[in-house]
């Protein structure tokens, strides 16, 4: 374990005794912060903000000025792994999240090239480097992923969804092409991790935002399944 001011965190994940019980924020970014929204504005849109290693770097230190955390966490996206697989990534106000290029045949399954998940990132690898270097040694550094099974179904129904009819259809009508987009994700996922660990992130966490949309045994079949063959 590296040597820090406040090591609680990674002591409890290691289920070592702590004093307390280690405090963090999945949303620790705090963008109702006045100091978010002005480095927001200086960026000009959330993805040139997530794109930024030097603004990205700021925007997770804000918080820790204002709140004794135990932890820092990355700012970033989920969808920047989709986005460097070539979907195209944007913002739509009022919207959120959006594919210009969202899967929907068998080919464009086939087409994608995990290998571009940790190549196509680096700005996140920066931004990861640069926030070890700026907490100098006084808490952990937190990276994170989405899960496979969350990744799909944004770019399978080509951002967010009422229904997720298009990616269930998917799942339940075509499960090993599901399968092996999953598979895909994985693979895409992992070397993504591995590279934030790698820049220096000391603890990582996989968000399965709509894991909550599939039935206990669909859970267990798309999400809770290991794909790939390194995994």
């Amino acid at each position: 374990m590296a040597s820090l001011e406040n090591d609680r965190f990674l002591r409890a994940l290691l289920r070592e005794p702590v004093d307390r019980t280690p405090l963090w924020m999945m949303r620790q970014a705090g963008r109702y912060l006045p100091e978010y929204r002005e480095i927001r504005a200086e960026a000009g849109s959330f993805m040139s903000l997530c794109t930024n290693p030097e603004l990205a770097c700021e925007v997770t230190l804000q918080p820790l000025r204002r709140y004794a955390m135990d932890a820092a966490i990355l700012f970033s996206d989920i969808l920047t792994v989709p986005d460097a697989l070539g979907l195209g990534l944007y913002f739509s106000e009022g919207e959120g999240p959006r594919f210009e290029r969202p899967i929907s045949t068998a080919a464009e399954i086939n087409a994608l090239d995990p290998a571009r998940a940790a190549s196509e990132l680096g700005y996140v690898m920066d931004a990861v480097s640069l926030i070890r270097k700026e907490l100098k040694g006084s808490i952990p550094l937190i990276g994170f992923a989405g899960s496979p099974w969350t990744l799909a179904t944004y770019m399978v129904e080509g951002g967010s969804s009422k229904d997720f009819a298009k990616v269930k259809s998917l799942a339940f009508n075509e499960p090993e092409l599901m399968h092996q987009l999953l598979s895909k994700l994985a693979t895409s996922v992992a070397a993504y991790l591995s590279e934030q660990i790698h820049s220096g992130a000391q603890a990582v966490q996989i968000f399965d935002t709509w894991g909550g949309i599939l039935s206990g045994n669909a859970y267990r079949e798309f999400s809770l399944t290991l794909h790939g063959r390194d995994h």
